[in-house]
């Protein structure tokens, strides 16, 4: 990954875009609609949240520099909850809690202990008012849904499986359709939801002012990147097929504020079916146009930095 002092600055204003893709999996399962993918209803474009990829991000920090002081994760999937955590910064602190009733001195102390110590609270944010009150952070990393060029077919599959779950399946028996004569159950349906290809764009957005009260570093952001490149490969599942990242275009502002609405930048990049494709089964079906790297024409004071593709 080509990172330079630029990308890499919490003092500048980023904003990026991500393609990435799966083939053969789900990469964002809905809980309303039986772990179909989430798609958007009227126009059958596949939705991947922001949450989804976030949990990607805080698993990657988390095995690759969580035994760190300063990498800890917040939000995470192990069950820990997070009035321990909290209760740790008034711990450290040597600060009794006391709950909503809190000191706003102390509890902005217990803010930003938080921060020093929590990667995701660093960058994501987070609200930690909950019993032990640890205050608000808003994140200076912004993710949104990320959105399916073209429209997806979602599948729902048969499968079989040689397990049984119940003691009593396994006894044997006869006479039933799916027990042979004299043995118990063997086999057991079930069902998988997948798609067969889909191409995603995701967009980010990076602020300085909320960096500067977090207390983001060069560090930090380069981590980050590097979470974007390489958490694909550690997030492997049968679920979720083969996912990849195809591109990852940064534009930089040579100042907090910006140069330029983001949109305009983001319009730039276009990924487009290719003529005469019908059913997209591979990323060589669709062709990603993205302006030079480096200086952006026409947008004054605007970098492009392709980390990927």
């Amino acid at each position: 990954m080509k990172l330079n002092d630029l990308v890499t600055n919490p003092s500048l204003r980023h904003d990026f875009l991500m393609l990435f893709d799966v083939q053969d999996g789900n990469p964002n399962g809905d809980p309303d609609a039986g772990n179909m993918p989430r798609v958007d209803p009227e126009t059958m474009h596949g939705l991947v949240t922001d949450v989804c990829i976030k949990r990607k991000i805080r698993d990657y920090v988390d095995q690759t520099r969580g035994s760190e002081e300063r990498f800890k994760i917040y939000i995470q999937n192990k069950g820990i909850a997070l009035n321990d955590l909290h209760q740790r910064a008034y711990d450290a602190l040597g600060i009794k809690s006391s709950g909503q009733k809190q000191n706003r001195n102390e509890v902005n102390q217990a803010r930003q202990w938080m921060c020093n110590n929590f990667y995701d609270i660093r960058m994501f944010g987070a609200v930690m008012t909950t019993g032990v009150n640890c205050g608000q952070v808003r994140g200076p990393m912004q993710l949104t849904f990320a959105r399916s060029i073209t429209p997806i077919t979602p599948l729902d599959v048969s499968i079989t499986r040689v397990a049984i779950t119940r003691p009593e399946d396994a006894q044997v028996v006869s006479g039933e359709n799916d027990r042979e004569e004299g043995k118990g159950k063997v086999t057991e349906m079930g069902r998988k939801a997948l798609l067969p290809y889909g191409l995603y764009l995701g967009k980010g957005f990076f602020s300085p002012k909320f960096a500067e009260d977090t207390g983001v570093t060069p560090e930090d952001l380069v981590l980050f990147w590097e979470a974007l490149q390489n958490m694909w490969d550690l997030d492997r599942s049968a679920s979720r097929g083969f996912m990849n990242l195809r591109g990852l275009y940064v534009f930089t502002h040579d100042n907090a504020i910006g140069r330029a609405p983001a949109h305009k930048l983001f319009d730039l990049v276009r990924a487009s079916l290719n003529p005469g494709v019908e059913s997209p089964r591979s990323f060589a079906d669709y062709t990603v146009e993205v302006p030079p790297e480096g200086p952006v024409d026409g947008f004054e004071g605007v970098t492009l930095t392709r980390l990927v593709g």
